[in-house]
């Protein structure tokens, strides 16, 4: 279910409905009332004023869209241009991200899009690597995807030995916890891409996937998940073309694995 198209429809449809009331239905509601204070034969004069003087009743329609649209309105508008929450899925941005949280990300990082047609208006700026970025899967963009930027336009990447290469050098990164608690058998790493340091996950039990190096094409982007060898990300299916960009992801608001929520991993995402 697209809830940006629905949520646009509603809006549209809403506000359609107070313009009409507006410029069309409340005249003509009026107008029918005066005819029929005027064709009365037993009302008197005071009566026939009181009639053409009383407000004609608002149908329910119209009152349920007078008070649904500014909120929709809002709401579409906050959800487009400013902010857009979204729930992690997948632990492909473990340990960064876990399956549960509640992320919140900004729309206008990288400039203003028109909701829907998803066509920039504005353009503010463009992701930087080390950004955790939400996107629209290549392959199906109905499903959002979530990932870090590895690869800018014009980059040359390669992934070999669980070792990232941007550039032809490779990005420092240094060992934290070996066979970490939170994932048996894995390392966790903290791995610095450009001012971002960020940390990782990489299993040495695991071979991973090998990528051999590869140029990023114009108007593209290279993404990976922070969990190396558990990511489904631009190593098996390619690059991400900017006008499938959504935004960029800067805050962990909320935690639910089912039970009660918990606000206390609240936290800006590196």
């Amino acid at each position: 279910m697209d809830f940006t198209l629905l949520l646009t429809v509603a809006v549209l449809v809403t506000g359609a409905i107070w313009l009409l009331e507006l410029v069309w239905w409340r005249r003509a509601r009026r107008a029918r009332l005066a005819a029929g204070a005027e064709g009365g034969i037993t009302e008197s004069a005071d009566t026939a004023t009181a009639t053409q003087e009383r407000a004609p009743k608002e149908p329910w329609l119209v009152d349920y869209a007078r008070s649904f649209f500014p909120v929709l309105l809002v709401v579409l508008v906050l959800r487009s241009f400013v902010v857009e929450p979204f729930q992690i899925p997948s632990g492909s941005m473990r340990p960064t991200l876990e399956v549960g949280d509640f992320i919140l990300v900004n729309k206008f990082t990288y400039g203003l899009r028109l909701p829907v047609l998803d066509t920039e208006i504005v353009d503010v700026g463009e992701p930087e690597r080390g950004d955790v970025m939400v996107f629209r899967f290549p392959s199906d963009p109905s499903v959002d995807f979530i990932k870090r930027v590895i690869g800018l336009p014009g980059d040359r990447i390669r992934y070999e030995g669980k070792q990232l290469f941007v550039n032809g050098e490779p990005v420092a990164k240094s060992l934290l916890e070996d066979d970490a608690v939170a994932a048996p058998g894995e390392r966790l790493l903290e791995e610095q891409l450009g001012e971002v340091m960020h940390p990782v996950y990489n299993n040495p039990r695991d071979p991973g996937p090998q990528m051999r190096e590869i140029t990023v094409p114009p108007g593209h982007y290279f993404m990976m998940g922070d969990n190396r060898d558990h990511s489904n990300d631009s190593r098996y299916w390619g690059f991400v073309p900017e006008d499938n960009i959504v935004g960029k992801a800067f805050a962990v608001w909320m935690h639910w694995d089912g039970g009660l929520p918990s606000f206390t991993s609240v936290r800006r995402i590196q």
